[in-house]
């Protein structure tokens, strides 16, 4: 079987060293010119980390990464709301990771050219489309840096992993509508800091309305003075949509300081930490309607050209990852890779749809709102008079349930 993955990124790899494992070697294409290590922190959690032990890299992301020991909420006065343990920490069979975009892609890479041979990565291939019959898929391509064409490539099944942009969700669905503005705009950074509270606890702070930070360290003494890489992302409602759909777009702090320049509390210092970072990306909120199907014959989509989604609970890279690791199940185990595909959409499209939905309507972080709303954004004198602990598990653990990573399912379920 011939397969031919149209983007290098963490779903396209993740199914590459997935099928690469049981034997089918596909060759992958990427606009990019060289495969770097770029991004900022994700979150590993172990129901994605079960692919990442299948397919042979858990220890090398483990050694460049910070094993999350708790989930922690404030309010935007500092006031502690709710803690939950993470990972093992919580009873899971692996760890929770926090990590850099890079150290999480950079070892499936490895991994894939071990196995595969660094001639199965074709970068600088930028896609433009793609024709199939009864019998295979035609896939073209330009040259990325001067838009020349290349030879185009015959395949057996085409997976689309080229992210927000793919060319060939559009083919798929030419008369798709706008991606929809959440009314929330965001800006990115990491900082090298020292650590706060245990060194690895993903912190969520504060509200939309006025103002939400998400923090978590993803790399650990990164100067040989024991300071981490502190990972930043900041939140709030804003009306119109101001920035691009662009991953790599500056950001400026002036825009958002603001909002967090009375944060200075005995565990962190806020806007001292806001400031010290040199390079601050802007991104607004979007997803995408759910789609009403991926596949199409020997053609289909996964990770974000799928289902793009809300930066929330952790989702992006982790649903990317169990797409890849579902499709190549399928594929490894079918006669006709088309009854495969069908196969991987009749699973994954209704999970992801319930998670893109959700994410809308009630992320995890609904946790700050409620508390938010029932304080009317005023210091409390006792969290539990405000809502109670078993309310906040509640609201917590309904979303893993959503999203797919409650303990008492994967303790059923490993990776194949």
């Amino acid at each position: 079987m011939k397969v031919v993955i149209v983007g290098g990124g963490i779903g396209g790899m993740t199914l590459a060293c997935k099928l690469a494992v049981g034997g089918i070697i596909a060759h992958v294409y990427d606009s990019a010119p060289r495969l770097e290590p770029i991004g900022l922190g994700v979150n590993l959690l172990p129901h994605a980390g079960k692919v990442m032990q299948a397919i042979g890299v858990i220890d090398e992301i483990a050694q460049r990464s910070v094993e999350t020991y708790e989930s922690t909420f404030f309010n935007r006065f500092g006031q502690h709301i709710y803690s939950e343990p993470a990972g093992r920490h919580a009873g899971y069979d692996l760890p929770q990771y926090s990590v850099h975009r890079g150290d999480l892609h950079q070892p499936m890479l490895h991994r894939f050219i071990e196995l595969a041979g660094a001639e199965r990565v074709h970068t600088g291939h930028r896609c433009v489309g793609f024709e199939q019959d009864a019998d295979g898929v035609t896939v073209h391509f330009h040259d990325t840096a001067t838009d020349a064409p290349l030879p185009s490539v015959r395949c057996d099944v085409l997976i689309a992993a080229d992210g927000i942009h793919s060319v060939i969700r559009k083919q798929l669905h030419p008369g798709e509508g706008d991606p929809v503005y959440s009314g929330v705009n965001m800006w990115r950074g990491a900082v090298v800091h020292k650590p706060f509270l245990h060194g690895a606890n993903m912190v969520r702070l504060g509200w939309l309305k006025t103002g939400k930070l998400v923090l978590y360290p993803i790399r650990n003494d990164v100067d040989g003075q024991g300071n981490q890489l502190v990972n930043w992302v900041v939140e709030i409602e804003t009306p119109k949509y101001k920035a691009k759909r662009d991953w790599n777009k500056e950001g400026s702090i002036d825009d958002f300081i603001g909002a967090f320049e009375g944060m200075h509390f005995d565990w962190l210092d806020v806007p001292a930490l806001l400031r010290g970072t040199q390079k601050i990306l802007e991104y607004p909120m979007v997803d995408q309607d759910p789609l009403p199907f991926w596949t199409s014959g020997r053609v289909t989509l996964i990770g974000d050209a799928a289902h793009p989604m809300y930066p929330r609970g952790s989702n992006g890279a982790c649903q990317a990852i169990i797409d890849g690791d579902v499709l190549g199940r399928a594929l490894l185990g079918a006669a006709d890779p088309r009854d495969a595909l069908e196969a991987y959409e009749a699973e994954r499209r209704p999970a992801t749809t319930r998670v893109v939905l959700t994410n809308r309507s009630t992320p995890p972080d609904i946790i700050l709102k409620e508390v938010f709303d029932r304080t009317g954004d005023k210091p409390f004198e006792d969290i539990d008079m405000v809502i109670s602990p078993e309310e906040l598990a509640e609201l917590s653990n309904n979303y893993k349930k959503i999203a797919g990573f409650d303990r008492e399912r994967l303790a059923t379920a490993g990776a194949n």
